[in-house]
């Protein structure tokens, strides 16, 4: 059949009037904005687009992808954010009015990927299994310890069954009816951007979808997954950590519908590893479903984004590095609650206290929380970002040419910046999707009020720091013509687990004392609560934290010349890498950003090459200076205490104590009024943050990791932050 018998088909084409010459060149993938053409004379079929019915070509010698609107790092931002023009739907309103049994048996028609529906679990294990690249691991493999190699082809087959998903409808099917139950008690409201699930249904037609949802709840990958059971979209593949496979009943239930599972402490395990990276490799090649996977690697316990986890990132798009795939979709999916079900949980575990091992024991002891009110949950889906359009001009895959496709190969520089880059552009996606609550707003208000504050002077700052945050591009759920003292007050009876209001004034709650309580354990009885506070201020802090870093730069910087102020905003986003998202390479970009964002709501003033605060914008700025206060503080302290009388060489376990002795005597002298230090994620982002500046280094001693300090360096970034020094001296090596 000729190109142009092919092309006739399609509605589009003929709609949209495309002469022979463009015809026999074009790339239609999927409206005609895509459409390309070229003289090249080498076209091949590269892919099948479902909704237009046509082949796409594309010149396979010169692999030149001419869509006519290439998706650049810094175009991304336009796909940010709930747009005005989403259509938002409650899908539980429907689940309340008519039966789950109905909902969970009814016909589900997915549409599959290019249209051909996937093989079996069984083939899908066996080509894993089958696979010149594992078949080369373990013959080296083999060769090196003298072991037999089928001794180390059954130990990878055990570690496959260990790992590998079973997805059936059915047990999809009895999960549905069950969460439609327990969604309707917990949850007021799920909230989903229908037009967001039409795009990703249209991009797993297209190509293989990542899906890269934010991760804040165990609540997380089910919701999900009922979310595209509800819309007919394929049911994801989904990455779970070992110990949920160990729960009775509840590990099958979810091997079942689709979770497959993953040890944490690999190590140096080079056959886990391979077949990990095989099986990942095997989904995307095939398109044998969506595959989810938390690009953050752990559930934050803070609720704040963190850095990424880039070693699942690299198995994912090798296929497309090697050209084995045409196109791969990211899908950044952003859940926000109103209410996190585990908040007090991840409170005592940043305190220290070990979590609780996963059961099914746990889960039906936990059955309590069935009889409390979370609020909202909202469900963005994003936009899908092209990984071929994001490495147009910034990845030569040439490279891989030159080794055989089959055999491992050590990721280049380019390669490795590429899905670094990639991996905070995906978190900073999930941030600008980010819908924040009335009460995220109240909460940062009380964290710079921890003593308490009259309920009229919250509600009125409640209103002002709605305006601030909306001029900043934030996406609010407040209730339409709604008084604002019913909005607050319905918050604070929402988070009474947090907060009260008594006698006109708004204060933390807190257990009863037991009695014969020490100084010590008020303090941690105190902290437990101040820090489910602070988790719910860090939902909206995505949004303040680089006006933040400006306002606490005109602060130590104590001068309106703008390069000394762009030095000491770098220093702190240098600092605070590990606390905050921060696309990389682009902190003169953040850094007008900011200016522009302050400028814009009248809080400073740029004339020429100088910037200072104006007389109404000095409020806002100090506001702004006191969000970042504690964390400020909470670097201070460890600085401090890591130039004080300690051992120059410690594990981290030993740090973590140690500091948090030092934290409880500061605050119980009153020296320190901070909470934040006893956050064990911020206690090791410390040395996280002085191993970037190089004032430490990490070493591994038997299987142990000790670090080492350089204190005249630690001293030096003290200095830095407490304005004693400008950035850039000798003691701080990095900038």
């Amino acid at each position: 059949m000729e190109l142009s018998a092919r092309f006739g088909t399609c509605a589009r084409r003929v709609a949209g009037g495309v002469s022979g010459a463009a015809r026999d060149h074009c790339t239609v993938s999927r409206p005609l904005d895509r459409l390309a053409t070229g003289g090249c004379e080498r076209a091949v079929c590269v892919q099948y687009s479902v909704h237009c019915r046509v082949y796409v070509y594309l010149c396979g010698q010169c692999e030149q992808d001419r869509r006519s609107s290439p998706l650049t790092m810094d175009a991304l931002t336009q796909y940010s954010g709930p747009q005005r023009e989403e259509n938002f739907r409650d899908i539980l309103e429907e689940r309340r009015k008519s039966s789950d049994l109905r909902h969970a048996v009814r016909t589900f028609n997915p549409s599959p990927y290019r249209g051909v529906p996937p093989s079996s679990v069984s083939v899908l294990n066996r080509t894993v299994l089958e696979s010149q690249y594992l078949r080369y691991v373990m013959m080296q493999m083999a060769k090196e310890s003298k072991e037999p190699l089928d001794v180390i082809r059954e130990e990878a087959a055990e570690i496959l069954e260990e790992m590998s998903h079973n997805l059936q409808l059915g047990y999809i099917r009895f999960l549905s009816f069950i969460l439609s139950k327990v969604f309707k008690r917990l949850f007021r409201r799920i909230v989903v951007n229908e037009n967001g699930l039409q795009r990703l249904q249209q991009a797993i037609q297209e190509t293989p979808v990542i899906l890269m949802p934010n991760h804040r709840s165990y609540v997380d990958f089910l919701v999900i997954s009922y979310i595209l059971f509800t819309y007919d979209i394929p049911i994801p593949v989904i990455a779970a950590g070992i110990p949920l496979m160990g729960m009775t009943l509840v590990g099958e239930i979810l091997r079942r519908s689709g979770a497959f599972f993953i040890r944490r402490a690999i190590g140096t395990n080079k056959l886990y590893w391979a077949v990990l990276s095989e099986y990942m490799k095997t989904l995307v090649r095939t398109g044998f479903a969506p595959i989810e996977f938390y690009v953050e690697g752990l559930r934050s316990r803070t609720l704040k984004s963190l850095p990424p986890k880039l070693g699942m990132m690299h198995m994912v798009l090798e296929p497309f590095f090697k050209g084995e795939v045409y196109d791969i979709s990211l899908m950044p999916i952003t859940v926000s609650y109103d209410r996190v079900v585990e908040e007090s949980l991840l409170a005592y575990e940043l305190l220290g206290v070990p979590k609780p091992k996963e059961s099914t024991m746990g889960l039906v002891k936990a059955r309590k929380i069935m009889d409390e009110d979370y609020g909202t949950m909202h469900v963005v889906f994003g936009h899908p970002v092209s990984v071929r359009n994001l490495a147009k001009g910034k990845v030569n895959r040439r490279q891989f040419n030159l080794v055989p496709r089959d055999l491992p190969m050590r990721p280049s520089e380019d390669i490795q910046a590429f899905v670094n880059t990639t991996a905070h552009l995906v978190l900073h996606l999930l941030e600008e999707n980010m819908v924040l609550s009335p009460w995220s707003l109240m909460a940062t208000i009380l964290m710079q009020n921890l003593e308490g504050m009259e309920l009229n002077v919250l509600t009125q700052q409640t209103l002002w720091l709605k305006g601030l945050v909306t001029s900043f591009g934030a996406h609010l759920d407040w209730p339409a013509q709604v008084p604002i003292s019913e909005v607050v007050s319905s918050s604070i009876s929402l988070h009474h687990s947090v907060v009260r209001s008594d006698a006109g004034r708004v204060v933390l709650v807190e257990e009863q004392a037991p009695v014969g309580e020490g100084p010590e354990e008020a303090v941690f009885r105190r902290a437990v609560t101040v820090l489910m506070c602070a988790s719910y201020r860090n939902q909206a802090i995505h949004v303040l934290a680089q006006p933040a870093m400006l306002a606490v730069a005109l602060h130590i910087a104590a001068t309106s010349a703008r390069e000394n102020i762009f030095r000491m905003f770098r220093f702190l986003q240098d600092l605070f890498y590990s606390e905050f998202i921060f696309i990389p390479d682009r902190e003169g970009q953040d850094f007008e950003d900011a200016c522009s964002l302050l400028k814009n709501y009248g809080a400073v003033q740029i004339i020429n090459q100088d910037i200072t605060v104006t007389k109404n914008g000095e409020a806002t700025i100090s506001f702004l200076r006191a969000i970042l206060e504690p964390f400020i503080d909470a670097y201070q302290v460890a600085f401090r205490h890591l130039c004080g009388d300690t051992a120059n060489s410690f594990t981290e376990k030993q740090f973590l104590s140690s500091i948090r002795s030092s934290a409880l005597s500061l605050l119980l002298s009153g020296e320190l009024k901070s909470y934040d230090v006893f956050s064990s994620d911020t206690q090791k982002n410390v040395l996280a943050s002085l191993i970037r500046l190089g004032a430490m280094t990490r070493s591994k001693r038997a299987e142990q990791s000790y670090f080492s300090t350089n204190k005249a360096a630690i001293e030096g970034v003290a200095d830095v932050l407490a304005g004693k020094i400008p950035p850039g001296t000798a003691l701080y090596s990095r900038l």
